[in-house]
């Protein structure tokens, strides 16, 4: 074996910082609390407890992959850096403005989330571009140089360009960042034509503000990270998940840290699709629960949904359209604040209300005797007995029973009149029904019914959770891999090298050109293939081809995948073909005499991915050892059980265990409901379903 290959994935979250080390087929992790002034710290303490693990030294690690949440904590919290946006005057105001949407419709007092940048810092250019990118409007250099003044009178550390119709025509950007580049140095210079050069302004100046809010703060961690990695003598590439699903470079991760966004539940999304394809499960519901959200993802034949557009910072009990649009390449999946960490409260109706606020890992749930004083999820647990106080995190953190019982009994038991345990069972009960009807909505906004579905759960605080999901949604299978706990990081080390490029060319059908189709499938391919390369100069690079297609007169698209051969040699009637069958699958009818109009293309380009092996099943073969006993309360039945306790690392491949039970590791622990049993696989998969 060439211990240059050992590779390391590090996901920060925002309750713990997850650290893995794959040597040769062996996995070896550890979680560690994220230390949120100086991210690094977490991940040099977890590196080298993973490298005591193995028995390796630092200089063997070959590769990192690192995913990370800061970018947007650094949104949600609103400490990006001192940003100014430059845009087209009479566009002021488009990011105050937002859309003609309501994200509550009958909230007569409804209040929109502020916007990233307030009006005095966003100044404007006399210029104009149509949406042909001809140019109505020149722009005076003459401009642009008072308005470097202005910025370096005021000390901007970033600055986000977005023109009208940039994406059709980028000269003007790019001069705007030509003249601040040559008259204030220092700055950092963000185009909405680089950073999403895609129609819709709204959500294209929101991209690119957000990319330029961010940057100085991704680009000074990140260089300290590389810094701190060499001083502990580890001098080997490292690279950044990113929202798609794939892996790019340190140097394109600091120039679109955008993209970072949401990079740890991508890398969970891709650890769960890599289980999909060795079980041959072509209908998975990917579950993810760690410290202070809970993901939801579909993945089909073997591939997570995606999407071009999504929200960050939702301010309204993670409701759609109160967050942030961010218009770039990303797993689809939804996200609500129902993790280990979310907080409860009783509302003014007297109903019991979790998230989205956490307490993350400073000072953490009561439990952790770190000074937190509102129940959280994880105290529930723990007064149900789901938790052992005395091994939790390998037994790396004590957990104070006492502290969650006084926790829960000020926030709920107090104000409803419940005892400790009917607190938690309340508390628990509320989470996992927000969760299972996140579930059940996102299905049928996609046109799936979850019974046909296996879930797959990982996360710290999924296993507990995901044998009562599965009874709330009708769900039969239920898959916990090795290393649930720690998912995301492993998926990180499974993902493979990919950059997205898109951008919007708007025709309709009934103007098809072929040329000007293959002539922008090619740009975009050889600018994919061009960040891919930054990242593995040699590998075999396959593309992807997409375009985003609706009905005239409609206000969204919908993904139309192509073959290479379909995109490149473009025939009208194959692309009419492609968007009805996909039209017909997701609505159940398709629309006659309506004219069919593209208005963004994308051609996404990835390294092979990495050879799956089927997993082998195995028979039942007789019970599990039971290593101890201990209450454990049944949500479905409403009461205490008695519970076996058994050891995942003691179980052999076929042996069962049978609920209600938890079955306990290091990292996290499956609780078996009543209704289920559970089968040891050959590969380390505990595969549950219910007891017939």
């Amino acid at each position: 074996m060439n211990s240059r290959l050992n590779r390391l994935g590090v996901d920060i979250g925002g309750t713990f910082t997850d650290v893995v080390l794959e040597v040769g087929d062996t996995l070896f992790s550890t979680k560690v609390l994220t230390t949120y002034a100086a991210p690094e710290d977490a991940i040099i303490d977890g590196m080298h407890q993973v490298l005591l693990k193995a028995g390796v030294g630092a200089e063997s690690v070959g590769q990192i992959i690192h995913g990370t949440t800061l970018a947007t904590n650094a949104l949600i919290e609103r400490r990006g850096a001192k940003t100014v946006l430059i845009t087209t005057q009479g566009f002021r105001d488009v990011i105050e403005m937002r859309t003609e949407s309501r994200f509550e419709q009958y909230d007569l007092n409804l209040e929109l989330p502020e916007p990233l940048l307030p009006r005095q810092r966003r100044l404007t250019l006399k210029e104009r571009i149509n949406a042909a990118g001809e140019v109505l409007i020149p722009l005076a250099e003459a401009d642009v140089e008072a308005l470097a003044r202005t910025i370096e009178t005021a000390g901007y550390e970033s600055v986000a360009v977005g023109l009208l119709h940039s994406y059709a025509n980028p000269e003007h950007e790019r001069l705007v960042r030509e003249v601040l580049q040559r008259r204030i140095p220092g700055v950092m210079v963000s185009l909405s034509s680089e950073v999403s050069p895609q129609m819709r302004e709204y959500e294209r100046f929101n991209t690119v503000v957000a990319n330029a809010y961010i940057k100085p703060l991704m680009k000074s961690y990140l260089g300290r990270l590389e810094g701190r990695l060499q001083s502990e003598g580890i001098d080997c590439p490292v690279f950044l998940m990113h929202s798609g699903g794939g892996i790019i470079s340190l140097e394109s991760a600091a120039e679109f840290p955008v993209r970072l966004v949401e990079s740890g539940p991508a890398g969970g999304a891709v650890f769960a699709a890599n289980i999909a394809a060795r079980y041959g499960l072509e209908k998975v519901l990917s579950f993810d629960m760690g410290g202070t959200t809970a993901k939801i993802c579909l993945i089909k034949n073997h591939t997570p949904k995606t999407s071009r557009v999504f929200e960050v910072a939702r301010t309204y009990r993670f409701k759609k359209g109160s967050g942030m649009p961010i218009s770039i390449p990303v797993i689809d999946m939804v996200e609500i604040g129902a993790g280990g960490g979310s907080l409860a409260h009783v509302d003014a109706l007297n109903q019991i209300r979790v998230g989205p606020e956490s307490a993350g890992s400073e000072p953490g749930p009561a439990c952790y005797g770190r000074g937190g004083e509102s129940a959280a999820v994880t105290d529930a647990d723990l007064i149900l007995g789901k938790l052992d106080p005395d091994n939790f995190a390998g037994g790396s953190i004590q957990l104070h029973k006492d502290a969650s019982g006084d926790a829960l009994t000020r926030t709920i038991g107090d104000v409803l009149s419940m005892d400790q345990q009917t607190a938690a069972f309340g508390l628990s009960e509320v989470v996992d029904e927000n969760m299972a009807n996140a579930a059940r909505v996102h299905a049928v906004e996609n046109g799936e019914d979850l019974a046909e579905y296996t879930m797959i759960a990982f996360g710290g605080a999924a296993p507990l959770h995901a044998g009562r999901l599965c009874e709330k949604l009708g769900i039969n299978r239920l898959l916990v891999p090795p290393g649930a706990g720690v998912g995301s990081a492993i998926g990180f080390l499974r993902a493979p090298f990919s950059f997205e490029a898109n951008r919007s060319v708007y025709m309709r059908l009934s103007d098809f050109n072929p040329t000007t189709i293959t002539q922008l499938l090619n740009e975009l391919q050889h600018e994919a293939t061009g960040f891919v390369r930054t990242c593995d100069a040699n590998a075999e690079i396959l593309s992807e081809f997409k375009a985003y297609m609706r009905y005239s007169g409609q206000g969204w698209e919908i993904p139309v995948v192509l073959s290479a051969e379909h995109a490149l040699n473009p025939d009208v009637a194959v692309f009419q073909q492609r968007f009805e069958e996909d039209y017909a699958a997701l609505f159940g009818r398709t629309v006659d005499g309506m004219d069919i109009e593209i208005t963004v293309w994308a051609v996404n380009a990835t390294t092979s991915a990495h050879d799956v092996e089927p997993a082998e099943t195995a028979q039942e073969s007789g019970d599990a050892s039971v290593q101890s006993r201990r209450s454990l309360f049944d949500p479905a039945l409403g009461k205490e059980l008695d519970a076996s306790v058994v050891l995942r690392n003691g179980m052999q491949p076929g042996q069962v265990v049978t609920g209600p039970a938890a079955i306990s590791e290091d990292e996290t622990t499956i609780i078996l409901p009543a209704s289920r049993k559970a089968v040891m696989q050959p590969d380390g998969c505990v595969d549950i379903q219910p007891i017939q």
